[in-house]
């Protein structure tokens, strides 16, 4: 699918949301958004983070996907998720919390300094606006597990799904209306199969 075309999934949740959800399922299995650099690009320009015409590398890729996994492994320890495509990575929650971290070091900001004898602010050394989109993903997501009550984010549980959500709504228990019918007609299904059986 070209990255220019790619109907990004579920485009009004928060942006470590969509981060997160850059891997989904449909009936042919689990599926991967971020498989290039100019994936990475696609995404970053679709969630509105400026690149300043900076292409990604293969090593900003790198780093997508580890800061993705790792967001996807909190979400899961976050929401109980225990399904293994839904976490989408392997390694334990403290390994999510320091690669979350680290992408976040990458965000410019300014040191101190001692120059002739005077405290003077001076840059940091400079981070490709990439890398810095990526830091502010970053960023974004330590304020999504920091500071949201428990049970805003969920895991939606309709059959063959892996994304996340936010509960935006007291009666919301899916990720769109389509897991919803899904869900709604698996239970239908059993039921039915149940009293067929009885």
């Amino acid at each position: 699918m070209e990255s220019e075309a790619r109907d990004w999934v579920l485009p009004d949740e928060p942006t470590p949301v969509r981060l997160m959800n850059t891997v989904w399922a449909d009936a042919a299995g689990v599926h991967d958004h971020l498989e290039s650099p100019a994936d990475v690009d696609a995404w970053l320009d679709a969630v509105g983070l400026d690149r300043h015409g900076t292409p990604a590398t293969p090593g900003d890729l790198v780093t997508a996907r580890v800061l993705r996994d790792a967001a996807r492994r909190l979400a899961a320890h976050v929401t109980g998720d225990p399904r293994p495509a839904a976490a989408s990575a392997t390694g334990n929650v403290l390994d999510a919390l320091a690669a979350v971290n680290a992408a976040a070091r990458d965000l410019p900001s300014p040191q101190l300094t001692l120059r002739d004898g005077r405290l003077r602010p001076t840059a940091r050394a400079r981070v490709s606006p990439v890398r810095t989109g990526i830091a502010q993903v970053a960023s974004s997501i330590i304020e999504l597990f920091s500071s949201r009550p428990d049970g805003d984010l969920l895991a939606c549980h309709a059959p063959g799904c892996v994304l996340y959500f936010v509960k935006t709504h007291p009666r919301r228990e899916w990720c769109s209306v389509a897991c919803g019918n899904r869900a709604r007609a698996a239970r239908h299904y059993e039921r039915v199969r149940s009293a067929t059986r009885s």
